[in-house]
């Protein structure tokens, strides 16, 4: 049952125009336009290098919390979820199911955004095991948030307010833009959002083959033991 809804899940989800939009389009676009005219200062190296874990931690926040949070939030709104929740497929099963769609996709979106940086000249270095883990913590985090929201708020709020935290996360999150060229006052609450540790971590462990970004890891284990938490404590199905 949980493989037929998470099958079900993600061809709704790639049949929905928007959702390409923020999953595929919107990522592919960024990563090929910096990439490819010098816009933003990123440092010294190829702008490839930097721009390609930035871009890859933007696929992840826009399937596990954008795009997961305005579904679901739908969903809640037209009766969807009332009615699964009383299916045979028990409520865990349900977000199993949706948690599944989300790394399925996550992983072509991967797979997609990685051939088109090597096209590019991307050369990444680093520990696959650790790059495996931060885009696992990250998807937890970005999942607990995205149901939150979907959960707590009206469905058309959950539209604009995840469109919104997308567009300033996208900015300030340190994906195109480093968040040296911040304020220093603004660099110090930036790097501790969700996104900003995705983006430095997968960025220090394949641009600069670092080790294991544990400070990263940990900030992103706080957001997902708090988002989740809080999302199985205040969500409702009605």
């Amino acid at each position: 049952m949980i493989a037929a809804q998470a099958a079900l899940e993600t061809k709704m989800l790639l049949r929905n125009g928007e959702q390409l939009l923020l999953t595929v389009v919107i990522p592919t676009l960024l990563l090929v336009l910096f990439g490819s005219v010098d816009i933003v200062d990123t440092g010294k190296g190829e702008a490839v290098d930097f721009l390609a874990p930035g871009v890859l931690a933007l696929a992840v926040m826009s399937t596990a919390f954008t795009g997961q949070a305005i579904a679901t939030g739908f969903e809640r709104r037209y009766g969807v979820l009332k009615r699964l929740a009383v299916s045979p497929l028990p409520r865990w099963g349900l977000m199993a199911a949706k948690t599944l769609s989300v790394l399925v996709t996550e992983a072509l979106q991967v797979v997609l955004l990685t051939v088109i940086a090597f096209a590019m000249g991307w050369s990444p270095h680093g520990n696959p095991f650790a790059v495996l883990l931060l885009l696992v913590l990250g998807t937890a985090a970005f999942s607990g948030l995205g149901l939150l929201m979907a959960g707590t708020l009206k469905a058309e709020a959950t539209l604009a307010a995840a469109n919104l935290v997308f567009l300033l996360l996208l900015v300030g999150g340190g994906v195109v833009v480093p968040l040296d060229k911040f304020p220093d006052a603004a660099q110090s609450v930036l790097g501790l959002l969700p996104i900003a540790a995705l983006s430095d971590g997968l960025r220090d462990v394949l641009q600069h083959g670092a080790g294991m970004p544990w400070a990263d890891l940990g900030i992103l284990a706080v957001w997902a033991v708090l988002g989740l938490g809080a999302a199985a404590r205040f969500f409702r199905w009605e």
